[in-house]
């Protein structure tokens, strides 16, 4: 199948809708299998300590109702290698929620919406610094991209937070 196919286009209002989606994936396991629940849980990131936009990000979580454990890293380059993180959608920061990755400043209102559909996903990641995304002075409309374990795969909608 080539990646063309392989990629769906949805719109948020459909993927809000409970919109099937239909992506096959593989599932971050071992050390990424963080705790259960939807909604205002738990999530684990890894950033640099000196990072100011990766704390604005833990702290929009926290705003939002949401358990954050941090660790602090000099280098996360390994833990995005680790979760299969694509190159191209890398970011500055990398969470771990219920298994799924979360990369970069990605709005809550994706990760609820992740946990609660549960697709066949490795994760979801708004890459790169945008400067109106969370963590980064502003809550406007992103784009957040799906993907499995090392390509960039699926799931293209923008949420607003």
């Amino acid at each position: 199948m080539s990646r063309l196919a392989e990629t769906l286009m949805f719109s948020r209002r459909r993927l809000l809708a409970g919109g099937v989606l239909a992506i096959g994936g593989l599932a971050v396991s071992g050390v990424f299998a963080g705790p259960a629940g939807a909604g205002n849980g738990t999530i684990s990131v890894y950033k640099n300590p000196s990072c100011g936009c990766c704390g604005n990000w833990v702290d929009y979580l926290r705003r939002n109702g949401w358990s954050v454990e941090v660790t602090d890293l000099d280098n996360v380059s390994s833990i995005k290698r680790q979760a299969g993180v694509p190159d191209e959608l890398a970011a500055c920061h990398t969470a771990i929620v219920d298994g799924y990755v979360v990369e970069g400043h990605v709005p809550v209102s994706a990760i609820e919406q992740l946990l609660r559909e549960r697709p066949k996903l490795s994760g979801i990641a708004v890459p790169g610094m945008p400067a109106d995304s969370p963590g980064m002075g502003g809550g406007g409309v992103q784009d957040v991209i799906g993907f499995r374990h090392g390509a960039a795969k699926g799931l293209y909608t923008r949420a607003r937070d």
